[in-house]
């Protein structure tokens, strides 16, 4: 009998191995964010993506942040740190990181790294970023159709490529509907600074700038428009809750999307280097959150824009260009590569200002 019956648990316990299954480990996943998560901007909504990931995979995941990681040395250090503690996919979102994960992906080839905003490529390293001009451009136009003293002022971080396609799309954009409108710019080199950021943008509402735009981290820019009673374009987040009468409109970015799909690749085992650059027609950019003051015909014309730039019919650097200093760029109906885009190194005739060394 007792013979009989260690033979049935035997056969039991070999019938249901789930029972003594270990658990499958979570993928760990790390982002690094270049400033504090904050309500709004840059890093917010990176952090929302992350809150994305983790909310659709579950316990599957276990997705950490480290913030406030400033580039360089630091950088690599948090970057090495996550993938020596078992982190095998590792978002890296600021330009500055580029390198210091590139220098680390060495080390762990192991380990998939999402360089986003970056250029370098390594089999272990993927590259993604947004054509945030495109935003930039329907912004503009948003501002030229509310200005009243046909200047607007921008707070610039740093002179990479990526913010001077932002200034001259948005200008770009400000000139179709208003040809006599200028941009005036301040350069910050910074990413994020609320004290310079407020200061720079009350500097510009002293000289004739009705309203304004920029491209660094924080909500200071549009609180001060806010208090001053200006205008004010949002950048990364929607931003009413910082400027409940200064927004016109946001340009808002969406990682989500793209992080659950490059989350889904390492689970399954298709993972792989590439380089992507996204905007309105694949979901990464998006233009809306109108403020108060925005009358529904200019709504509708941003919008009706934004859905030209998803089709292909509105490119927003097609010539004639010109630059700051009469060169000509571009020449009549001929529009600009995606290479000459990526390299882009001048202000378009229109912008006041030099590019900052």
């Amino acid at each position: 009998m007792y013979k009989n019956l260690a033979a049935a648990l035997a056969a039991a316990c070999f019938s249901i191995p789930a029972f003594h299954a270990a658990a499958a480990e979570p993928l760990k996943i790390g982002f690094v964010y270049v400033a504090p998560v904050t309500e709004a901007g840059w890093v917010r909504q990176h952090e929302d993506a992350r809150q994305a990931v983790q909310s659709a995979y579950g316990d599957k995941v276990k997705a950490d942040f480290v913030e406030n990681v400033p580039e360089g040395p630091d950088a690599e250090r948090v970057i090495r740190d996550l993938a020596a503690t078992g982190h095998k996919l590792i978002f890296t979102p600021s330009f500055g990181y580029m390198e210091p994960t590139m220098k680390v992906a060495k080390e762990f080839p192991d380990v998939k790294f999402e360089s986003i905003t970056g250029y370098k490529t390594a089999p272990n390293v993927a590259t993604a970023n947004a054509r945030y001009y495109e935003g930039r451009y329907l912004a503009g136009i948003a501002a030229g159709r509310m200005s009243k003293s046909h200047v607007a002022g921008y707070v610039a971080g740093f002179p990479i490529p990526e913010v001077l396609q932002g200034i001259n799309a948005f200008t770009l954009g400000m000139r179709s509907v208003d040809p006599k409108a200028q941009v005036k710019v301040v350069w910050l080199n910074a990413w994020f600074d609320p004290p310079r950021e407020r200061e720079a943008a009350m500097t510009l509402f002293n000289q004739d700038v009705d309203v304004i735009a920029f491209h660094t981290g924080s909500t200071a820019v549009m609180t001060a428009a806010q208090e001053r009673g200006k205008m004010a374009v949002a950048y990364h987040s929607d931003m009413r809750k910082a400027g409940p009468d200064a927004q016109i409109v946001a340009v808002t970015h969406q990682w989500g999307d793209y992080y659950k799909r490059r989350t889904q690749a390492v689970l399954d085992g298709s993972w792989k280097s590439g380089n992507v650059w996204g905007g309105v027609k694949e979901g990464m950019i998006r233009v809306g959150d109108f403020g108060p003051k925005v009358p529904k015909s200019v709504q509708g014309e941003v919008l009706a824009r934004q859905q030209d730039i998803a089709s292909g019919k509105l490119r927003p650097f097609v010539g004639p260009i010109v630059d700051n200093e009469g060169h000509e760029v571009l020449a009549r109906g001929q529009a600009l590569t995606d290479e000459q885009i990526l390299s882009m190194n001048y202000l378009v005739s229109g912008v006041q200002g030099k590019i900052a060394k």
